[in-house]
């Protein structure tokens, strides 16, 4: 039997090996999107800060007026760590989502763990997309439920599971998905699977990660993806969002029925014990979510997607079939992808290299991620160093 240290050294050299150690990258403040990177100023393309709002001077002012009322929380929501501009918070969410209630949790992981675990244990089932985020999936292996997947937005993968689930079993069936996949991004079907979660009379839940602040309907403008397939709080009665993406500061949310709410306040084990939200983070959250319904943020960033992918499609660059601010530009090699992301650095640009084990084998990729905050320029400069970069690696595309 090996010590812990040579287990711990065994398996880092095994990731090093591989290509797959990952390593910190200081920066010295929010990127917003220029950054001083290691020292060094970089154009940022790997944030998922997608309306600027992280260093948007009115959110970073309401955070500092917000810590006058306490640094943290002190205790749990349910203790004394609740406080009123928590609760400001989750009625705006609830507005904004078009839902009855909301509640805040202190990650998107927590939401997503928190729930599944709430609502389906031992007897029930719990299906979900194999490309889900982590947080997902974890939340489904840990719950006790019976868990399926199926094939990455393939309904009729999920009706199988879903006939094959209510088959065996009268105990409660949930379907878990990415509204916007974040290595992707694509978006889920949402529209037919309400439609599949309604014939086998299961409940859909929703991860608005990369949706919530940007997607949405012509009521519910920033709802997210649920909203901008036309499902109510009826057809997709759990929605899960964050507040450190879009919103630009930090925490998660889940909303929905106010029966909901009130039963994942009693259930929620990850909502139950921990820490409250800082009282500075929820009011940076409320100013944001009042910005993204007065500035035209939203149409900025769908103006840069749009502009990128023109820009390219003009350079011959195989994106993934994405609409959303997530970009892929899958090289399938674990080094080629490495070695591109460098020589962006060199030229003075930061995106994230994505490798396994958060994508699958053979498809690892530069992620690249728009925002609001980036300009023409910005993205012009940006095209030009991955043609160089590509070429100088010589990376078959």
């Amino acid at each position: 039997m090996s010590s812990l240290q040579d287990f711990l050294n065994t398996r880092l050299a095994e990731r090093r090996a591989q290509r797959l150690y990952r390593s910190h990258k200081l920066l010295d403040a929010a990127p917003g999107p220029l950054a001083e990177v290691d020292g060094r100023a970089l154009v940022t393309f790997s944030s998922n800060d997608y309306l600027g709002l992280a260093t948007h001077p009115q959110v970073i002012a309401a955070q500092q007026r917000g810590a006058q009322l306490g640094a943290g929380a002190t205790a749990s929501h349910l203790v004394n760590g609740h406080f009123a501009i928590h609760q400001q918070l989750q009625h705006m969410i609830a507005a904004m989502t078009g839902r009855e209630a909301a509640l805040l949790f202190g990650s998107g992981y927590m939401a997503n763990v928190g729930v599944i675990n709430a609502l389906v244990g031992r007897g029930d089932f719990v299906l979900q997309d194999k490309l889900n985020h982590a947080s997902l999936i974890d939340g489904g292996r840990l719950c006790g439920a019976q868990y399926l997947r199926f094939a990455h937005n393939d309904l009729d993968a999920l009706e199988t599971q879903l006939k094959r689930a209510r088959e065996k079993s009268q105990g409660n069936i949930l379907l878990a998905v990415d509204g916007v996949y974040s290595m992707d991004g694509d978006t889920a079907p949402l529209a037919q699977m309400a439609t599949l979660c309604q014939q086998y009379d299961a409940w859909l839940m929703v991860d608005e990660a990369h949706g919530f602040g940007v997607m949405g309907s012509l009521d519910y403008p920033s709802a997210g993806s649920a909203a901008a397939a036309g499902l109510d709080q009826h057809s997709a009665p759990v929605v899960m969002g964050t507040l450190g993406k879009a919103a630009g500061n930090g925490g998660a949310f889940v909303a929905g029925s106010q029966a909901l709410i009130d039963y994942l306040t009693q259930f929620a084990r990850t909502y139950i014990y921990t820490t409250g939200m800082p009282p500075a983070v929820a009011a940076g959250c409320l100013r944001a979510l009042e910005l993204m319904q007065v500035e035209p943020l939203r149409q900025t960033l769908q103006d840069r997607i749009d502009y990128f992918r023109q820009r390219a499609a003009a350079r011959a660059l195989p994106l993934e079939n994405s609409t959303s601010a997530i970009q892929p530009l899958v090289l399938g090699c674990e080094s080629a992808v490495l070695r591109v992301a460098e020589q962006l650095q060199h030229a003075g640009y930061l995106v994230g290299a994505i490798r396994p084990p958060t994508v699958p084998a053979g498809t690892a990729r530069l992620r690249i991620t728009l925002s609001a905050a980036h300009s023409e320029a910005h993205i012009d400069g940006l095209i030009d160093a991955l043609v160089n970069a590509l070429n100088s690696c010589e990376v078959a595309l």
